[in-house]
């Protein structure tokens, strides 16, 4: 079903100058999604350290900027109105980092969400998509989940994302407000900030350094390109039923240890550039996605891993410029 009018869109998208935001921000303004060619995009974005308008040029010219903060309920009530869609992919999401410190997780994955479903409820918003993750349903040791499978999450990050779900949930349902959510699983490709696995791993091989892997290596993600992700994203908003959830799944499930051994392939690197390192507390051993809903909508993924993996290596090649000083800035912040 199509919740909006025909003809160009106004699309909110938060968290839009995040890595999947951006990209689906790219896509969108440059006509990859033809029912909504033409859209009109503001991206609202509080630019924190994983937000980076450089992620944005080449869509240079085709949205308007909003500097600000899912949490901030007035700036929401002045930006939602007049949007036809509201994306929200505004999130903490770094594991590590919500163990560390689990507030800041809190404080966007679930009160973020909260405000920005009210502001959508009293603007009338005709459609809303809150894109979330596999990890919250915790581990899973064979099989896939489906939509139904009981909320397990099993660190502050995935429990906080759940938590914003059930928010979603509870709009839906109590409300009426026409809100879907997607989960998908571990994104890859460009503009990845640099401490995730696949850029990490990357760019300290390109620069002679180690990596660090977890464990023994066998836990077990689905892995899915990032264009991949926003196109399912894509047929949810255009085609699916608000109050409900759907799984994008990826095209690799790889344990950490295979996944190594295929970037260091990439790079010409050894296994003496491997440094074991104690597990992460509280590791989820496996993640696995049945996508038959999106599926029966027409959705299908279309970059196989072995080419996307490919092509993100020569972009991280190609944009040192880009990646550099993330990391320095990453660093001297330590």
């Amino acid at each position: 079903m199509s919740a909006v009018h025909d003809g160009a869109r106004r699309v909110l998208v938060t968290g839009g100058a995040g890595f999947i935001g951006s990209h689906y921000v790219r896509e969108l303004a440059g006509g990859a999604y033809p029912a909504w060619a033409g859209a009109e995009i503001t991206v609202l974005d509080r630019l924190t350290y994983a937000g980076n308008l450089r992620n944005l040029e080449p869509a240079e010219g085709r949205y308007t900027f909003v500097h600000g903060d899912i949490c901030d309920a007035a700036l929401l009530a002045e930006v939602v109105p007049g949007h036809d869609v509201v994306v929200n992919f505004a999130a903490e999401s770094h594991v590590d980092r919500s163990i560390a410190s689990a507030g800041e997780f809190v404080r966007t994955n679930v009160l973020g969400v909260q405000a920005l479903m009210q502001a959508c409820l009293d603007a009338g918003t005709p459609r809303v998509v809150q894109v979330s993750t596999d990890e919250v349903y915790g581990s899973v040791d064979e099989g896939s989940w489906d939509e139904d499978a009981p909320l397990a999450p099993n660190s502050p990050y995935s429990a906080a994302k759940a938590g914003g779900d059930m928010i979603a949930r509870a709009y839906a349902r109590t409300h009426g407000l026409p809100v879907s959510v997607t989960r998908c699983g571990n994104n890859y490709g460009p503009y990845q900030y640099p401490e995730k696995v696949i850029p990490l791993f990357v760019t300290n091989l390109m620069d002679g350094r180690t990596v660090p892997l977890y464990g023994d290596g066998g836990n077990v993600r689905d892995w899915i390109h990032v264009a991949d992700h926003c196109r399912g994203i894509q047929v949810a908003a255009e085609r699916g039923e608000p109050g409900e959830v759907y799984h994008i799944a990826g095209t690799a499930e790889l344990t950490n240890l295979e996944l190594t051994g295929r970037l260091l392939d990439a790079l010409g690197a050894g296994w003496d550039r491997v440094e074991r390192v104690e597990d992460r507390k509280g590791h989820d051993r496996r993640y696995s996605l049945s996508d038959a809903r999106l599926r029966a909508l027409g959705y299908a993924p279309e970059v196989p891993f072995e080419d996307g993996l490919a092509a993100t290596v020569r972009w991280y090649a190609e944009n040192r410029a880009w990646w550099e000083p993330l990391r320095k800035r990453s660093e001297d912040a330590r």
